[in-house]
């Protein structure tokens, strides 16, 4: 249930201003409302619209933003004068590198390199995948060698845009990409459903771009055609293989089969890593030997990791060693990878020299406060703890805080409830910050109830750390006699609200969950008639005291139809029973529960798991005062029907 706080639709914004409106007199509340049509006029490209409002905003409190709203949807035109003279205006916000963004990616659709290269070391962000693709493409037409960096940056081709592609354009025609690394491009394009990004791949290597359509978005046709001739051909054909394996791998499988002769050994390879990847996501009995026919094949970024997370499965440990030590350093240097890399060398009958360099690689992400890190930490023989807190943030440490403009605006921007522009505000002002600052920035956030910021910004710490601040327990009136009564671990519960909602009260995701425990308006319907709750409205999610009544209820009969497994109920809560159960029916016997999680074919619920585990540990060693076990309280996972000894003489003999 992922959250995306401040609302998308003009409307929900416009009457959540209403809020606010008994701070605010008649004038600030209509120039709020015309901020917000402004802001909606822009997102619209409506120039004229754009211009009528900001007209009326002489006067605005945040005079920044009405600029660049008015500026926004003329960039294309707009002199480079007017554009620096914002820059000039409004130099050191966070509004400018908004501009300068926007600016590089029409420089470089312009091909303004001059310009281009003039402006890049001043954005200070530098997080957009676009800008960087023309930074590499400067580069490149000045001769540089960027071959590398663009095979490290080129792994998502669902984010090209014109930026990436033209990038893998000019490094083609300069030389510095091959065929192969074009056709690695086109597989990945296939992985990722980019059917643009096919197509013009496809041109470049002087194929049929039809043909390339027609193998991501109708594969089956692509396959009954049978393969044609030459490598292009062929290539077509395994993008064909493995879109077809999406849908169904057993037909992927059949037309692989038939066509093997006409392919060379390594584009067999090739096809079968295609398959294999979407085999892995069904967590099917096959699928490991789809990845032994794949050996030899050069793999993409998550082919690797699923052909790993097969192997933790199965408990190859020698597999998962080899698989781990070929990805690229950087994905390597993951601290899942760091972990599982230690795992396999403790587990494998090794030399004492394996087992040194196992702790060295524990020992080396132990100090990360996240889900492998807790892990890593209780393999050197160390339990969870909370670190001391240091002095207590004094009332004078958060004025110079209270007195930042990129603080001001961002809490005016929370209090109108658009969501990023004030988080982009309040991330801006924690630049250069010594963490005592992030501390008193966090408590200021704290007493302005912005408690995801308080969150986020205590997180960044590391020497000086509060983790009350990282995990508050707001509502604990209310929090505290609903989980007694059910029973439920009040730990578990704070550590899932942690994830699904940041604290923010009236969050909403994108499919209309709603509230601290994200609660779908169906599941609260069904919950509220189970305990007898009369009259639920679907407005009632936004009271805090019914959303944490009906949350609870649904996650402890969540709990109790997964046996108890707070990994597994964690999991159905944000991607639904069903799918918990289809997964769970792939078990033969208790599994390790993190490797479970690893292999949670969601990448969001993945994630997700992992957090509100690592949460919920945290929390237990909060409210119980005394070190805790993350892997104690993970256990394992059993199909369906397995006794509690026979998941203990399971766990015995995989340890």
């Amino acid at each position: 249930m992922k959250w995306i706080a401040g609302a998308a639709a003009f409307a929900a914004v416009a009457l959540s201003s209403l809020a606010h409106a008994d701070d605010l007199g008649d004038d600030g509340r209509r120039a709020d409302d015309s901020f917000l049509l402004l802001r909606d006029a822009v997102r619209q490209d409506d120039a004229s619209k754009a211009d009528f409002y900001a007209a009326r905003l002489g006067d605005y409190s945040i005079p920044s933003y009405v600029d660049y709203y008015r500026l926004k949807p003329r960039l294309k035109d707009a002199s480079q004068a007017e554009i620096r003279d914002f820059m000039k205006r409004y130099e050191g916000q966070a509004i400018v590198d908004r501009l300068r963004n926007d600016w590089l990616l029409e420089l470089g659709r312009k091909r303004d390199w001059a310009t281009f290269d003039e402006q890049l070391p001043l954005f200070v962000l530098n997080d957009d995948t676009q800008v960087k693709c023309y930074a590499l493409q400067s580069r490149a037409l000045k001769g540089q060698k960027v071959a590398g960096d663009a095979r490290e940056l080129l792994t998502a081709p669902n984010g090209y845009g014109e930026a990436c592609a033209g990038l893998i354009a000019t490094l083609y025609q300069a030389g510095q990409f091959s065929i192969d690394d074009l056709t690695a491009q086109l597989r990945l394009s296939g992985e990722y459903n980019a059917t643009g990004q096919a197509r013009r791949i496809v041109a470049l290597l002087d194929g049929n771009e039809k043909k390339a359509v027609q193998a991501v978005d109708l594969p089956a046709i692509t396959l009954a055609k049978g393969v044609g001739n030459g490598r292009v051909e062929h290539e077509i054909y395994i993008v064909a293989i493995g879109r077809m394996a999406k849908t169904s791998t057993k037909l992927a499988v059949l037309a692989l089969n038939k066509a093997s002769s006409k392919l060379s050994p390594q584009e067999q390879q090739e096809a079968w890593a295609a398959v294999a990847l979407q085999s892995s996501y069904s967590l099917s009995p096959e699928t490991t030997e789809y990845w032994q026919k794949s050996n030899g094949a050069a793999l993409s970024i998550d082919q690797i990791q699923w052909k790993t997370r097969i192997a933790l499965r199965n408990g190859d440990w020698k597999q998962v060693e080899k698989n781990i030590r070929s990805m690229p350093s950087a994905l390597r240097a993951d601290p899942a990878w760091v972990y599982w890399l230690g795992r396999s060398l403790m587990l494998q009958a090794g030399s004492i020299q394996a087992t040194g360099e196992a702790m060295q690689l524990f020992r080396s992400i132990a100090d990360q406060s996240n889900f492998y890190g807790q892990l890593a930490l209780e393999e050197t023989g160390k339990l969870i703890t909370i670190p001391l807190p240091g002095l207590p943030i004094a009332q004078s440490e958060i004025v110079p805080i209270a007195a930042n403009p990129n603080f001001q605006r961002a809490i005016k921007f929370f209090s109108m409830r658009l969501r990023f522009e004030g988080t982009r505000e309040w991330n801006w002002g924690l630049r250069g910050l010594s963490e005592r600052e992030h501390l008193a920035a966090a408590e200021f956030a704290r007493q302005n109830n912005i408690l995801d910021r308080m969150v986020n910004t205590s997180d960044r710490t590391r020497i000086q750390v509060d983790y009350t601040q990282r995990f508050p327990s707001p509502h604990i009136d209310i929090m505290h006699p609903t989980t007694q009564t059910l029973g439920l671990d009040k730990a578990w519960v704070y550590g899932l609200i942690r994830q699904e909602s940041r604290f923010i009260m009236d969050a909403q995701s994108h499919v209309g969950a709603s509230g601290l425990m994200q609660v779908m308006p169906s599941t609260g319907r069904w919950v509220a008639k189970k305990i007898g709750l009369a009259d639920f409205a679907q407005e009632m999610l936004s009271d805090v005291r019914t959303n944490i009544l009906l949350g609870a209820n649904y996650l402890n009969m969540v709990l109790g139809n997964m046996d108890g497994s707070q990994v597994l109920a964690t999991a159905a809560y944000n991607a639904g029973p069903g799918r918990l159960r289809s997964w769970r029916s792939m078990l033969t016997k208790p599994m390790d529960s993190a490797v479970f999680i690893e292999s949670i074919p969601f990448v969001e619920t993945r994630t997700y798991v992992k957090n509100v585990m690592s949460n919920t540990t945290y929390y237990a060693a909060l409210f119980e005062g005394r070190p805790q076990s993350l892997k104690a309280r993970l256990g394992n996972v059993a199909p369906r029907g397995y006794t509690e000894q026979e998941q203990q003489e399971s766990s015995f003999g995989s340890r």
